[in-house]
């Protein structure tokens, strides 16, 4: 009830609230494989850009990031990257598939958690958990695409890179 309390205050002194919304975890957590970002010759949008393309692609309407935050118009963005020593790419995005990659459409394939947020975002709190092992990147592609529409997803839970508490608890807050 105190940190409410707080909160509406910080509001109720900002004029009309314009300087709270300056900044916010307004950064998209992901940006590939989706319709905005579809250049295709084809018009095949959702697989236009995949994880692997997304490091090397410049995006004309958004940006993306793990528990990002950027100025309202999104000029600014940070974000932190995470590298666990095995991987051969910085870990920058959330993993993914696209629309053709996975047996039930485009999906995120990582643990992640919204842990907390103020009504301003004065105070955010966020759980990424990060396999201290290689990233199974292929073996979640081939084992959604082998799978049926009536098959459950694969998940990255369901590699075993999670046994014996092998990830990183990596908290931004």
């Amino acid at each position: 009830m105190k940190q409410k309390a707080s909160e509406e205050e910080r509001l109720s002194v900002s004029s009309p609230y314009k300087n709270w919304k300056k900044w916010g975890p307004y950064l998209a957590e992901r940006q590939w494989g989706t319709v905005r970002e579809d250049y295709s010759e084809q018009g095949h949008a959702w697989e236009c850009v995949t994880h692997d393309k997304a490091r090397s692609n410049a995006y004309r309407w958004g940006e993306e990031g793990i528990a990002g935050f950027c100025d309202s118009r999104e000029i600014l963005c940070l974000a932190p990257a995470f590298w666990n020593g095995k991987d051969a790419i910085l870990k920058e995005r959330l993993f993914g598939l696209t629309n053709g990659q996975g047996n039930h459409g485009e999906d995120v394939k990582e643990l992640y958690f919204h842990q907390a947020s103020s009504p301003t975002h004065s105070y955010c709190k966020y759980l990424y958990k990060y396999p201290q092992r290689k990233f199974p990147y292929i073996d979640l592609v081939r084992n959604n695409n082998n799978r049926n529409r009536g098959q459950a997803e694969y998940e990255l839970i369901d590699t075993g890179y999670f046994k014996n508490s092998a990830y990183f608890d990596c908290y931004i807050e």
